[in-house]
């Protein structure tokens, strides 16, 4: 048995098996695979074997249409037949408004070249006469789609690592892990049968291996914990049934009918498939529990939990009604076992938090349909540096030390029984909640602020009237809330609103190589002592990594401030970025002051009337004014009592300042401008209408226009990229040329509703790019986006289009910043 490889895969499930392959196919030497009992003994071999191929996840469609058409082609390489029945997947809608959700899959889908149609009650009748249809809209088909067999497509794509070289182990428990700076020291154990149970032998070798990667399914806690890190993914119970035959699908088909694609009747929580002349019910029920909250118990195996009927009884009656047929056909066999989750039903993959070469694939609730998508672009990450799309919606860092193993569970069971929810766009999920809040919360709720979650912050959404439900305004659509963030948003460009944003990440960076360091790590020239930059920290590949918004305190002292929900995102990737150059620039402090710094935002024509009315300086008329507070600087100034570095910059395009403060004197803060307001008619402001508005400015915002499947030349944002210095990743992102453009467009859309920056944009018959970002402009009284589309399409005054609710709607593309391009409003001097 090796005991050196360059790549150890820790785990032998779908997902496991698949990342081998990649890797050995990739062309790395040296690929082993570790698995502590047999090939699909955990998760695997009771699975459904469903492909949901499309999802609202960019990435994650991506990842699944990948593993729909690799697994198609695996017997041609390897010579097994992965079970792969292509019946097709029908998404049934019971109402109009999950249609609305169906239309936006489609747009979506699209983007991601997934091929469907659009089925009338008719039709699905026509086809597969056996389903009840009068109570039906309609349903979205996806012809490519089916399920497949989860332990033939695993022990294929087995047999086509070792057909590439890599070798798989069975039998051997990786217990502990040592970086010794260099590579990783795995102590392997060889686990041997005793009276039916798994155990542990004497017999244990240690394993160097340069890269390690870990897909434990459900034993991910106990990986946690020798690794040393938090991963929340815990299983949750899911139950499916199998049905005896039914006479009446047996005669069906013994007449020539086609065999019935997975029916998906999402407003009954259920999934429907045939097995042998009989049906597979499956089911997403509210009260499933999470269990092995703690790690899974080494008696546990190939095992089940008892069937709980009584909770799934309204499935159960909800399947008899969608097809009758199988009324009179008894129960044959029940499967009750362990799904690994995570709080938003996505995947971890990508690198380890704080760990070298230490890859994360873990968390999988759909992993047979993720496992093949997962290994391709995982060893991408791996093998060269960066994937081909932007894996950072699955990184394993967007939850951060603040998570807890109370916190996985509960919001794991909530995501559970939220998969055949309506997903709308502007969903909120109310488990664990509130959590880590502001100590402005209490004030902001009682002024009717519905809240929205961010990195487990709660930060308002939007302002309403006392006793408004948020969540029955939620819509496909314009939804209940739309017209108080209109009166918000207008408040800013009319007037002053005040907008609460200390979810922002905020990193002291600071020390004799700080400037040296800075200057290498980011894209713009460094700012001068108490002014700031706008700049980017790139990837290897030449691709954003960051968005910075950068303060130069002192010579040597920098405050950074970044996206909220990116927090240990950004702090990992900056401090391992100092570690490998501290020895090159000399030393360097990182210090995350996140949540030792509150910030209000105040912006607007009149918000330098509400600051004069609190500001505490020898001479504060002129304190505020151009001369002594330009655009773009920072200065310490004084508001009442309260010490506050503020910043003069407004995400909004509006004149206004950031205002920085010590997060305990918050309470006192806010009250002071709320009542200096006042007689300016300052209203509160939320997330939602900020976000309209700088699209107006064409603000791009990380994780929609910015990321890492595109550099910010591609971003068009060359007046941040300083190209006569030397920076990390700018030879690679000169290299990729302009392979799409981001623009701004004004759409001429449906009067009840505005994209949500996930449709896909034409060019007469040719898709040309897609939406990154969408809303609605109080600016121009009309629906606004931003988004990506062939540089030859890219051009002011391009006339395109944009598929919303199944149909084309007329944009065009307009110069940036449509609203105020010379930045009059900005520069305002008073």
């Amino acid at each position: 048995m090796k005991t050196n490889v360059k790549a150890l895969v820790v785990g032998g499930g779908a997902v496991g098996t698949s990342i081998a392959y990649h890797l050995a196919k990739a062309g790395w030497k040296d690929v082993m695979l570790l698995e502590r009992d047999e090939l699909t003994s955990g998760s695997t071999w009771h699975a459904a074997g469903l492909l949901p191929l499309f999802n609202m996840s960019f990435a994650t469609t991506h990842i699944h249409k990948y593993s729909v058409d690799f697994y198609k082609a695996l017997e041609a390489e390897t010579g097994l037949n992965a079970g792969f029945a292509v019946v097709g997947n029908l998404r049934m809608a019971q109402t109009d408004e999950r249609m609305d959700e169906y239309m936006l899959y489609a747009s979506t889908a699209e983007t991601c070249d997934v091929p469907y149609e659009w089925l009338t009650p008719a039709q699905i009748k026509e086809r597969w006469p056996l389903i009840r249809t009068e109570d039906l809209k309609g349903a979205l088909y996806h012809h490519t789609d089916g399920y497949i067999n989860p332990a033939d497509v695993t022990q294929a794509m087995a047999k086509g690592a070792r057909q590439h070289g890599a070798v798989i182990e069975r039998k051997w428990q990786a217990d502990a892990f040592h970086w010794n700076g260099s590579a990783w020291e795995v102590t392997c154990t060889k686990m041997v049968e005793k009276g039916g149970n798994l155990v542990a032998s004497d017999e244990q070798i240690v394993i160097t291996a340069e890269h390690v990667v870990t897909a434990s399914g459900n034993h991910a806690q106990t990986t946690a914990k020798k690794l040393g890190i938090k991963i929340p993914a815990i299983p949750v119970e899911h139950q499916f049934i199998v049905m005896d035959q039914d006479p009446a699908l047996v005669e069906y088909r013994k007449n020539g009918g086609a065999e019935h694609p997975v029916v998906r009747d999402a407003d009954a929580q259920s999934y429907v498939r045939e097995e042998r002349g009989g049906w597979i019910l499956g089911v997403y029920e509210k009260n499933a529990p999470a269990v092995f909250e703690y790690g899974v118990p080494d008696s546990f195996r190939a095992d089940l939990f008892p069937l709980d009927l009584e909770r799934i009884e309204e499935q159960y009656m909800a399947m008899i009604h969608r097809v009758p047929s199988c009324e009179e056909s008894g129960l044959k066999d029940d499967f009750n076992g362990p799904i690994c989750y995570t709080p938003d039903g996505n995947p971890l993959v990508g690198p380890a938090p704080g760990l070298r070469n230490m890859w994360l694939a873990e968390g999988f609730s759909f992993g047979i349909t993720a496992a093949g998508g997962t290994g391709y672009y995982l060893a991408q990450m791996m093998v060269d540096g960066e994937a081909e799309i932007d894996m950072a919606s699955l990184d394993p860092k967007r939850y951060g030390d603040w998570m807890t193993t109370e916190f996985a569970a509960r919001k794991n069971e909530e995501c559970y029984d939220h998969v055949y929810i309506l997903h709308h766009p502007d969903e909120e999920r109310p488990a664990c909640r509130p959590l880590r809040t502001s100590p402005a919360y209490d004030r902001q709720a009682a002024r009717g602020a519905q809240f929205g979650w961010v990195n487990g912050w709660e930060r308002p959404n939007y302002y309403a009237p006392m006793g408004f439900n948020d969540h029955d305004s939620r819509s496909f659509r314009r939804g209940g809330w739309w017209q108080y963030a209109v009166e918000e948003a207008k408040a800013i460009r009319e007037g002053v609103g005040l907008v609460d944003a200390t979810a922002f990440t905020k990193h002291i960076v600071k020390g004799p190589g700080a400037t040296a360091f800075l200057d290498w790590f980011t894209t713009n020239k460094l700012p001068r002592v108490g002014r700031i930059n706008l700049t980017y920290a790139l990837t290897a590949h030449g691709t954003t990594r960051t968005e910075y918004t950068i303060v130069r305190l002192s010579e040597d002292e920098y405050y950074l401030v970044s996206a909220g929900a990116w927090t240990e995102y950004d702090a990992d990737y900056l401090r391992k970025a100092i570690e490998d150059k501290e020895a090159e620039f000399g030393r360097i402090e990182c210090q995350n002051v996140t949540t030792q710094w509150g910030v209000l935002a105040i912006a607007g024509p009149k918000s330098r009337d509400v600051l004069n009315a609190v500001i505490k300086d020898a001479e504060p008329e002129t304190a505020l004014s151009n001369k002594r507070f330009p655009w773009l600087s920072a200065k310490r100034i004084e508001l009442g009592m309260c010490p506050v570095n503020a910043i003069r910059v407004a995400y909004t395009g509006e004149l206004g300042w950031e205002l920085h403060h010590p997060i305990e004197m918050q309470n006192y803060l806010f009250d002071l401008l709320e009542k200096a307001g006042e007689p300016h008619g300052m209203k509160l402001v939320g997330a939602r209408a900020q976000n309209w508005l700088r699209m107006e400015k064409s603000y791009r915002a990380f994780g929609t226009e910015l990321g890492r499947d595109a550099t910010p030349l591609e971003a068009d944002l060359p007046r941040f990229v300083d190209l006569s210095k030397d920076f990390h990743g700018k030879d690679a992102m000169e290299a990729h040329g302009i392979r799409a453009k981001c623009v701004t467009l004004l759409i001429d859309g449906p009067s009840d509703a505005d994209p949500w920056g996930r449709e896909a944009l034409y060019h007469g018959d040719t898709r040309t790019g897609r939406l990154t970002s969408g809303g609605y402009s109080v600016a121009f009284g009309k629906s606004i986006g931003m988004g990506y589309v062939k540089p030859e399409h890219a051009e002011v005054g391009t006339k395109l289009q944009v598929k919303m609710q199944d149909k084309l709607w007329n944009c065009e593309i307009v110069e940036d910043s449509p609203y105020d391009p010379a930045n009059a409003t900005i520069r305002k001097d008073g």
